[in-house]
């Protein structure tokens, strides 16, 4: 088995298993643990994907998903493709704030320069563009804060997959 990541920068952590063990054999492997009454984690499988969740009881606005998707390479052989990220609601409201900040701050420029070109007053506006800059960053510290509070439970979500692929 070999393992390939991307760089710990991401918020979406990406990695690459080559297995050689067929993708009906992993599938079938994930819905008998996913069926344990001592599973603490909690999954679904659809279409070669499987999506892993930290348990209900310890789940949290930054608790990680896995995103695991196993593709076959020929009979014997297949790739495990994961993606660690928050859940597609967290990930949807970051990107839905971060669109909105790039969106305010070009419009913003934009009002700024016309009322410039009028000789008009643009103090409120080089606050506005002061200020989107630094909420932006602020969203990106918040993203990575997040990140490391579920460190934890990304480790066990990869621990639990690592345990499934390797017997």
């Amino acid at each position: 088995m070999k393992e390939e990541t991307n760089s710990p920068i991401f918020l979406r952590p990406r990695f690459r298993i080559e297995l050689a063990k067929s993708k009906t054999y992993l599938l079938n492997r994930f819905e008998e643990e996913f069926k344990r009454a001592d599973c603490s984690l909690k999954g679904k499988i659809v279409e070669g994907h499987v999506v892993i969740d930290v348990s209900p009881e310890e789940n949290h606005f930054w608790s990680p998903q896995l995103h695991l998707e196993i593709e076959a390479m020929d009979t014997e052989n297949s790739i495990a493709k994961g993606l660690f990220g928050p859940k597609p609601q967290v990930w949807t409201l970051f990107i839905f704030l971060h669109s909105t900040v790039a969106f305010t701050f070009i419009s913003v420029l934009i009002y700024a320069y016309t009322k410039w070109t009028l000789k008009e007053d643009i103090t409120l506006s080089i606050w506005i563009l002061i200020v989107l800059p630094i909420f932006w960053f602020v969203m990106y510290f918040l993203g990575q804060l997040g990140k490391k509070t579920g460190h934890s439970q990304m480790e066990d979500l990869h621990n639990f997959m690592m345990k499934v692929l390797e017997e």
